[in-house]
């Protein structure tokens, strides 16, 4: 049997073990550490930011989130809204010129029970894709094979922000 090692899978499960309010809210502490290339901050709108999922999908996963922790689309301002789809629109431009996918997934999990790892401050979810970029590793084997680090995928795409 072969076997394929992702060690940075085991942050995420651990993580996931954790509970949020004891270390705080990511997406709340991100727009704060001090160095936007260090935690993959790729733009910042007066209101909102877009940064790389540190677990993504597929190379080039971003999120664009409202700095202000709110988890309820129905309560996050109208201004907010429009900063965060001025984003969303900059980071598929900057997507399509940086890695030329043929599509994307544009999302949002509202709730614990629609998939939100972070039901309390809600963010759109970016996923770019390429014809035959699933197989049959994420459905029998539960691995996600991802041929870049997120390093190099925010160097690809920081220039086009």
């Amino acid at each position: 049997m072969e076997r394929l090692w992702t060690p940075w899978r085991m942050e995420y499960i651990r993580s996931a073990t954790v509970a949020e309010e004891d270390e705080g809210c990511v997406l709340c502490r991100l727009p704060g550490a001090g160095d936007d290339a260090r935690v993959w901050i790729l733009a910042r709108g007066a209101l909102a930011y877009v940064v790389l999922n540190k677990y993504p999908y597929n190379p080039g996963h971003l999120m664009v989130a409202p700095f202000r922790h709110v988890g309820a689309l129905e309560d996050v301002r109208a201004d907010e809204l429009a900063d965060m789809g001025e984003l969303l629109q900059r980071a598929i431009a900057a997507l399509r010129a940086a890695s030329d996918p043929h599509g994307f997934n544009v999302g949002m999990n509202l709730g614990r029970a629609a998939g939100a790892g972070m039901p309390d401050h809600l963010h759109w979810h970016v996923v770019p894709r390429w014809g035959g970029d699933t197989n049959f590793m994420p459905v029998l084997g539960e691995t996600r094979v991802l041929p870049e680090l997120l390093d190099e995928t925010y160097a690809k795409l920081a220039p086009h922000f």
